[in-house]
């Protein structure tokens, strides 16, 4: 089971214990009864501070609705994720950016040292004829 599969479970379920209908549940949330049943129907996922408003309505801790049932896993949902997490392949991305203003500044240097040297060794070659 996905983290959102359980979390549709959940809300599902404190939803049902509270004896509360999609409708009754969008309207003290104050959206749209088509929301919640996107939600759960796994179409749409709720912001966080939606998930705060639901636990409120729900009178339970916002953490208990990815609270995991004693007995079932959760499985990472690959069908559309990508595989590194967005702040991994960011932190991949600053660091080659850094390795390669790095080289090419190295490079820059070390071709600046060499035409500066050839320019005095010309320099020094005419002074000696002179």
């Amino acid at each position: 089971m996905t983290l959102k599969q359980l979390f549709i479970q959940n809300l599902k379920e404190f939803r049902k214990k509270e004896e509360l209908s999609q409708m009754k549940l969008a309207e003290y949330c104050h959206i749209s009864l088509g929301y919640i049943g996107e939600i759960e129907s796994g179409r749409k996922f709720p912001s966080t501070e939606l998930i705060e408003k639901i636990s409120h309505v729900l009178r339970i801790e916002p953490y208990l609705l990815f609270k995991n049932p004693k007995g079932s896993s959760i499985t990472a949902d690959t069908s559309h994720s990508s595989p590194l997490p967005y702040k991994v392949k960011k932190h991949i991305k600053t660091r080659i950016k850094e390795q390669i203003k790095t080289q090419v500044k190295t490079q820059i240097n070390s071709q600046v040292n060499l035409s500066l040297r050839e320019i005095l060794n010309e320099i020094n070659l005419i002074l000696d004829d002179i």
